[in-house]
């Protein structure tokens, strides 16, 4: 009875952590959001910061250099993604026809197939318009406040990546001084670990990024629907939320397609091309280029992913990743946390 009672009191005790845990997660994500990846960030700069150390460059050079590296890089990219963008802007005119044509068609079936009167359609098109008008401009006020949020970001996170790489002798310092002296052995050796896990596990992404948005955009080109590289390319970025990613990426492209053929056949043939690409990345690409890099149990991996996004948005869907890869490296190391580690594991 005794020892039921010590086992209950201990799992309310950890649900009082993860509760409080996660209220400060919640509460503090303004904080924590930039300052996470500023980590992560350093974790990735840091082999090249010592490589260019190594070379006689000063320490602060070094960070220099690895920071406008990444930053014209990500530059690059964006720069990509806004020039197809814009292109794709500009075939707009000659896709409205298409467009009204196609409304026109649906609106037709309706009435055949379903005996909804047009006098009903128009009915239910203006309540929808009218309803979502209140809608857009809440979306406009949003997108204008996370834009802010996003420039703040812009230049919160570079400043805090600077000053972790810069001063990473004394952050190390303060973690040998919190815990005891015995532990400092494991304290280094996780986060020499750490640090060597997402150096290669950011490079593994990135890699997979690349190869499917290649295969995605030679398919949608195969294909003969325009633009592919900006949908196969937006389609790959998006894979890294599981499942609801790809479904979200294919509805611009399959729309695109149904609205330049007018034929049933383009649109299944892109969600074809989606799906392929999406098995061989599950089965064939993420495996070879990442899995060795973590080996987290999968379920779990959705879990955090899913508590991401509950606490801090998409953001916490791209972090809760490697936290909780760094927890695994703590708890395969810790033998009071083999439970965990089992959990974990993959």
């Amino acid at each position: 009875m005794l020892k039921l009672k010590s086992s209950a009191n201990r799992y309310l005790v950890i649900l009082q952590y993860l509760f409080f845990i996660s209220a400060i997660l919640y509460f503090g994500r303004t904080l924590f959001v930039p300052l996470s990846f500023a980590l992560l960030i350093s974790c990735i700069l840091y082999p090249i910061c010592g490589w260019l150390e190594r070379h006689r460059f000063s320490r602060m050079a070094a960070i220099a250099v690895s920071i406008s590296a990444l930053t014209i890089l990500f530059g690059l990219v964006v720069l990509l993604l806004v020039f197809q963008f814009s292109s794709f802007l500009t075939e707009w005119p000659t896709l409205e026809p298409k467009l009204a044509e196609a409304i026109a068609t649906a609106s037709e079936w309706l009435t055949d197939s379903l005996n909804i009167q047009r006098t009903k359609q128009e009915a239910w098109l203006n309540q929808a318009l009218n309803s979502s008008g209140a809608g857009i401009m809440t979306f406009i006020k949003n997108t204008i406040a996370a834009s802010a949020v996003g420039s703040v970001l812009f230049i919160l996170i570079p400043v805090y990546s600077v000053m972790i790489l810069f001063y990473r002798n004394k952050w190390m310092e303060v973690l040998y001084r919190i815990f005891p002296q015995e532990g400092r052995d494991r304290i280094r050796e996780i986060v020499k670990l750490s640090i060597q896990s997402y150096y290669s596990f950011i490079k593994g992404m990135a890699l997979v990024y690349l190869i499917v948005g290649i295969l995605n955009s030679l398919g949608l080109w195969l294909l003969g629907i325009p633009h592919p590289f900006l949908f196969g390319f937006i389609a790959s970025i998006l894979t890294f939320i599981p499942y609801v990613g790809i479904l979200v990426a294919s509805l611009l492209p399959v729309s695109f397609a149904w609205i330049t053929y007018s034929s049933i056949w383009y649109p299944l043939g892109v969600i074809g091309v989606f799906a392929i690409v999406q098995y061989l990345e599950a089965n064939l690409i993420f495996p070879l280029a990442v899995s060795s890099k973590l080996k987290l149990n999968a379920l779990v991996t959705i879990l955090a992913i899913v508590a991401g996004g509950l606490l801090w948005g998409v953001s916490g869907m791209i972090l809760f990743i490697p936290f909780l890869g760094i927890l695994k490296l703590i708890a395969d190391r810790s033998p009071d946390l083999k439970t965990l580690a089992i959990i974990l594991g993959g």
